[in-house]
């Protein structure tokens, strides 16, 4: 067979979309907004400016108004983090058209909404030309006839040069410095701890207490960076054990995709080609099948290199745990689990695979066989791409700037393996079992595994934003539906598009189905409140329990960082600090199996004061901090910004979860700890902190 028509064939039945393709590789990456936005000052008269927001709105979407009915969707708004020189006048509203109002069956009210683009105004007094400074933001919603954009900020900034040359200030000017604002926040502000079970009168002595101390504390040194200091104190490379779990990880994923419908047959269709292009030399067959597997691992390779490189670390982090990026991947999973159940197929253009196959043609050597790579990881994206998905966002959360490539480099050699191995052992072949019926039941449990995984992102969505809508209850109701319904479809009792008839259940149904049945049954125990410790890092954690028995919380929690350090030195007591996530998978299980144990929690409730620190806690901040970082300046404006940022900086990190003892100057008293769920090493870790302090 032609080596055209064998990509060609194979490829239309790839049932993918390019689309899709490029939107998961860049997994960090938002969806493109629909409203592109331009800021400009103008004069205003009587010694007014006017901020100048115009929005252009993509053709078939649209906006909604400043003005906007309680229940509804969300206004279209304007938000000041500093206002220097100058003061607020009116309302941020619409100046060149007026809302086209309808009745919204959705929300039941009359709602205003524009389309093509419009321009809103902020009109300001300004009192000191020299020192005026506005730094703000304004948020929108955009929507068309199937989804909404969130209302994310677009930051604007204007200083003095920015005024118009034709401003003439009328009111006095206020003194030098002095606006209607208050001053950007440079330091914390102290807050409750986060306790279930202390009472009422526990808690007020928990907090006015510390507060009265404050004051003598040293602040510059509880915010002072102590990497050198951690790295005296020596302890286990956390981060080489992240990389070698995520390696083992990717390598696992990889064997799992190759038993999925879109690799399978191309195992042996591909190393029969290499044979049969070169049967005068079945050492030139096998020296092309192994740079073939090569370019295989090099193209996944530098999917993760591209993805750290734009991105960063630190960003790839903080983006898979932001609420918009979940949800984002939440939708796209359901897309392909509805998919690989038969709902529809996704499907590449016909166009655009005859010309990637004529790339294949018209080249030669190395650079055909890295074409044909590229095809296999192009046409084999509508299967694998939600391992691909999964494992990009487990990395990232690793905070390590290799752990994406890393990832990658497990999951391509895996799936290059078996390729360069039956190209040297090509009597292999004859073993394998014939692509059929089986393949499609295999796509049918992968699309069940893949809409359990999806809640996982919708949960954490959930939880770093507060909404409540799915706590562990419901998230343990619909994992055990899932599972039962896909045992009842490997025994036959369900079926799906593209199904065939059983006459009998093999063993291996039967076995499969047991363990699905079993899994099952596992969680139910999970509903009144059993920590299901195995997947405790995926499930919403116990806090979010409707109904649970015997459940006992952990004493005197504090969420803010220099309020716990307050208390520690009015107690006399060591530090155990935590950085943790809503979204943090190891952090959950970390919590199930560590520190739930008896001797773990002991030790923490009777010898330290407890600060758990949640990186991605959404919650506004008071007032807008800036900090300089890496040489130029960042805004922190949520909770969650806040603590990131003490991470990266006092210690160098990113990962969560991340463990330090420290003492009442924000020094180590042990080397810093990451995931390990050895109830020892935990136990060894703290009692060093203690020795130390003591």
């Amino acid at each position: 067979m032609a080596k055209s028509s064998i990509h060609t064939n194979y490829m239309r039945k790839s049932r993918l979309s390019l689309i899709a393709f490029f939107l998961l590789a860049a997994l960090p990456m938002a969806a493109q907004s629909p409203l592109k936005w331009d800021f400009s000052l103008e004069d205003a008269g009587n010694g007014e400016v006017a901020i100048v927001a115009k929005a252009t709105i993509e053709q078939g979407w649209y906006m909604y108004d400043t003005h906007i009915p309680e229940g509804g969707p969300t206004p279209t708004m304007i938000e000041f983090d500093r206002i220097t020189g100058a003061e607020q006048v009116g309302t941020f509203q619409s100046s060149d058209k007026k809302a086209t109002v309808k009745f919204d069956e959705i929300f039941e009210m009359e709602i205003g909404t524009f389309t093509g683009s419009v321009t809103f105004k902020q009109r300001l007094k300004v009192t000191d030309k020299q020192n005026f400074a506005i730094e703000g933001n304004v948020r929108a919603q955009a929507c068309n006839d199937q989804t909404c954009t969130p209302p994310l900020p677009v930051d604007f900034t204007f200083g003095s040069s920015d005024l118009p040359a034709t401003l003439a200030v009328t009111a006095a000017a206020q003194p030098e410095g002095q606006g209607t604002a208050p001053p950007v926040a440079t330091e914390a502000t102290p807050s409750s701890p986060v306790d279930g079970s202390v009472d009422g009168e526990a808690q007020v002595a928990a907090v006015t207490q510390p507060v009265e101390t404050m004051g003598t504390l040293d602040r510059e040194a509880l915010w002072s960076p102590v990497i050198e200091e951690l790295n005296a104190l020596g302890g286990d490379d956390h981060a080489a054990g992240s990389l070698w779990s995520i390696l083992l990880k990717g390598f696992l994923w990889g064997f799992a995709a190759l038993i999925t419908p879109c690799v399978w047959p191309m195992i042996p269709i591909t190393v029969s080609f290499f044979l049969n292009r070169n049967k005068k030399s079945r050492e030139k067959a096998v020296k092309d099948a192994m740079i073939y597997g090569l370019s295989i691992i090099v193209i996944y390779v530098t999917l993760g290199l591209i993805i750290t490189a734009i991105f960063g670390a630190s960003a790839l982090n903080n983006i898979a745990t932001s609420p918009v990026f979940n949800l984002i991947f939440f939708a796209l999973l359901i897309v392909f689990a509805f998919s690989f159940m038969g709902a529809f197929e996704l499907v590449l253009p016909a166009s655009w695979t005859n010309k990637m196959d004529s790339k294949v043609d018209s080249t030669t050597g190395f650079i055909s066989l890295f074409f044909m790579a590229f095809t296999l990881a192009l046409v084999s994206f509508s299967c694998t791409g939600p391992i691909i998905g999964w494992l990009l966002v487990d990395a990232a959360t690793h905070g390590n700037f290799l752990a994406p490539a890393i990832g990658m480099f497990g999951f391509a050699f895996s799936l290059a393996i078996p390729f360069t191995l039956f190209a040297i052992f090509p009597s292999w072949l004859k073993t394998l079992p014939k692509s059929g019926s089986w393949l499609n039941s295999v796509k049918v449990v992968l699309g069940f595994v893949v809409l359990a995984v999806s809640l996982k992102f919708l949960s954490v969505a959930d939880l770093s934003s507060g909404w409540g809508i799915l706590n562990r209850d419901i998230f343990l109701s619909l994992w055990i539906v899932i599972f039962a319904m896909m045992g009842f479809y490997l025994l036959g009792k369900i079926k799906f598009k593209g199904d065939s008839d059983l006459a009998h259940v093999s063993l291996t149904r039967v076995f499969l189905a047991m363990l699905s049945f079993a899994f099952a049954i596992y969680m139910v125990p999970g509903l009144w409140g059993a920590p299901l410790k195995p997947i405790s890092s995926i499930v919403p954690p116990l806090s979010t329990q409707d109904f649970k028995l015997g459940h006992d919380p952990m004493n005197q929690v504090f969420d803010d960082y220099e309020t716990g350090m307050a208390y520690a030195a009015q107690t006399g007591k060591p530090v155990l600090l935590e950085f943790g996530g809503h979204g943090c998978v190891n952090c959950h299980k970390m919590d199930a199996t560590v520190l739930a144990d008896e001797r773990v929690r002991n030790l923490i409730e009777e010898d330290f004061v407890f600060i758990v620190l949640m990186v991605d806690e959404r919650t506004r901040l008071p007032e807008t901090i800036e900090v300089d970082e890496n040489g130029r300046t960042s805004r922190l404006r949520t909770v969650g910004d806040k603590w990131s940022y003490l991470q990266r900086h006092k210690f160098g990190t990113q990962s969560q979860p991340y463990y330090v003892v420290l003492d009442h100057e924000g020094k180590p008293l042990s080397p810093a700890h990451a995931y390990d769920e050895s109830v020892d090493n935990y136990v060894e870790f703290l009692q060093t902190g203690l020795r130390n302090f003591n």
